[in-house]
């Protein structure tokens, strides 16, 4: 797994309940909104374990809709908690991605004043 995924992983419950916001959906097409929002492909062995939790938390709820023509389709819904758990999540995540940020910048400033001191040195 590359770092990019595993990352969509740890945040797929945020990404999720973003997409639901938007309106009810089956797995499939909350796997295409992730796509198209530039997540890349997200595997149903990863999105239905963590829809099934979800549901169990009571953050989304889930309605059988019949088919036409084919089987039917498990719908997703937000739920009040889960849109409380959305607003948690999406002040946690600008904290993070900001601390997370600083740290890159301080750790890049420092990589490129040691490679120009040595540079100078070996020059």
């Amino acid at each position: 797994m590359d770092a990019e995924s595993g990352w969509v992983r740890a945040t797929l419950e945020l990404a999720v309940l973003a997409a639901l916001t938007e309106g009810d959906r089956h797995g499939y097409a909350l796997g295409r909104r992730l796509a198209e929002q530039g997540l890349g492909s997200v595997r149903g062995g990863v999105l239905y374990p963590v829809l099934n939790r979800m549901e169990s938390e009571a953050t989304v709820v889930a309605s059988w809709h019949a088919g036409q023509g084919g089987p039917g389709r498990k719908v997703y819904a937000i739920t009040d908690t889960g849109r409380e758990r959305l607003t948690g999540q999406r002040t946690a995540w600008v904290r993070f991605a900001a601390t997370m940020s600083h740290f890159l910048e301080q750790t890049s400033k420092q990589t490129t004043a040691q490679a120009t001191e040595q540079t100078t040195e070996a020059g």
